[in-house]
């Protein structure tokens, strides 16, 4: 098996639960990297094969499913004559059975982009908590057990371009998450007991276009934990503890950025945007700006705009929109391959490691297998039939995947 284990310190300071069985508690999962290794997942599937339950969910949504305690929880956002309820639904894992579904906000409907929802970022549950974020509309605790609302955020409305995105993360009673529209972006730290503002530090990038989608991510840097958040123009470095900056690396007029960054061995992996996406190598350890002394190697061939990448062993893999997939060392950026995944293209929802294999799965509901390495290995390409931009959330023995009209869970 090919994989490296997080470090203990991830699973403590997150306060999320410890990797187990049927735990994907946050967007790519419970080591906020898209693996599930340990996983006994199918490799073949179909539109009528390997099902175990599917069930309709009204309304449309792009956020990942979340699973803890054998629940599975998902957001949506229900439209109804022109008024729009944004919820939250939790089933059972074993059966599919719904066990309660609570609004949260109502509002009135607005523009959005084609592809977005206006439920697109992925909740988080910690400690018997679900923590959902609605973007611009909202952001909300709920009792996980029954679907209470513990208390809900309205006071941080911006101007949003094409709508919401980026997920949150909890760190040491704080929800934080990236707040990038229009104008005036931000970064801000919500308490997790009351919803308050903890915290809140803009963002003094100088760019022409201010949106981004990312989702940040928690590392640690020499004993200490650091914030990194994807913005238009630079990714930055905080401080979770008050929100002050550490460092930032900036990537020039990039913008409407979408993908999770990555870290390993001191070094975080992050795609700069549209509208030319280049994959960034830079060292952790700086302080202040970083642009000129930090940079491990770049790439900018077939990068995403939307889907993160994923490493693997001592590669990491990223496919583009169209689904040309590359490989390439981590280390020094060295490429391996660059290879089409299938015909169709058209990738949002980013990779999984299960198993001993790497899932991509596309808009069209294609599901194509790779066997990590340094060489293309295609296992198998398998059809849903069935619309959607969603992540796939892992279980023990399969997947549970969001598509445009179904919540449906894979598996032996």
């Amino acid at each position: 098996m090919i994989f490296r284990p997080v470090s203990l310190w991830f699973l403590l300071v997150t306060s999320l639960p410890l990797v187990a069985a049927d735990s994907w508690p946050e967007f790519r999962g419970p080591t906020a990297d898209g693996h599930a290794p340990e996983a006994n997942v199918p490799t073949l599937w179909s539109a009528t094969s390997k099902t175990r339950w599917k069930i309709p969910v009204e309304g449309k949504a792009w956020s990942s499913p979340v699973i803890a305690d054998g629940k599975v929880y998902v957001t949506t956002a229900v439209s109804k004559d022109a008024k729009l309820s944004l919820k939250a639904l939790c089933f059972e894992l074993a059966d599919g059975k719904q066990v309660w579904e609570r609004t949260v906000f109502e509002k009135a409907e607005g523009a959005i982009h084609a592809k977005n929802s206006h439920a697109s970022p992925t909740p988080v549950y910690a400690e018997g908590k679900l923590y959902v974020h609605f973007g611009h509309d909202g952001t909300a605790a709920l009792n996980a057990g029954d679907g209470s609302i513990l208390w809900t955020q309205t006071s941080l409305s911006y101007a949003p371009v094409h709508g919401n995105g980026g997920s949150p993360v909890v760190h040491d009673g704080k929800l934080i998450f990236s707040s990038d529209g229009q104008a005036d972006p931000f970064i801000v730290a919500l308490s997790t007991a009351d919803g308050s503002v903890v915290w809140k530090t803009p963002r003094n990038v100088t760019v022409q276009r201010t949106f981004s989608f990312a989702t940040p991510l928690l590392i640690e840097v020499k004993g200490k934990i650091q914030i990194i958040s994807p913005a238009s123009g630079a990714v930055i470095a905080y401080d979770p503890a008050d929100g002050q900056e550490i460092w930032r690396f900036r990537y020039g007029e990039g913008y409407s950025v979408v993908p999770r960054p990555l870290h390993r061995d001191g070094v975080i992996y992050v795609c700069s945007g549209f509208n030319r996406a280049i994959l960034y190598a830079v060292k952790t350890d700086g302080t202040g700006d970083v642009t000129d002394t930090h940079l491990v190697w770049q790439d900018d061939k077939t990068v995403p705009k939307e889907s993160s990448p994923i490493l693997v062993g001592d590669e990491i893999y990223f496919n583009d929109d169209k689904g040309i997939l590359s490989c390439l060392d981590a280390a020094t950026g060295k490429e391996h391959y660059r290879e089409r995944l299938d015909g169709q293209g058209g990738y949002s929802a980013s990779p999984v490691f299960a198993g001993d294999h790497l899932y991509f799965h596309n808009g069209n509901g294609i599901t194509t297998v790779v066997k990590p390495g340094k060489t293309f290995t295609k296992v198998a390409e398998n059809q849903l039939g069935e619309y959607g931009l969603s992540s796939f959330a892992v279980v023990s023995d399969g997947f549970v995947i969001r598509t445009e009209g179904h919540l449906i869970r894979l598996g032996e």
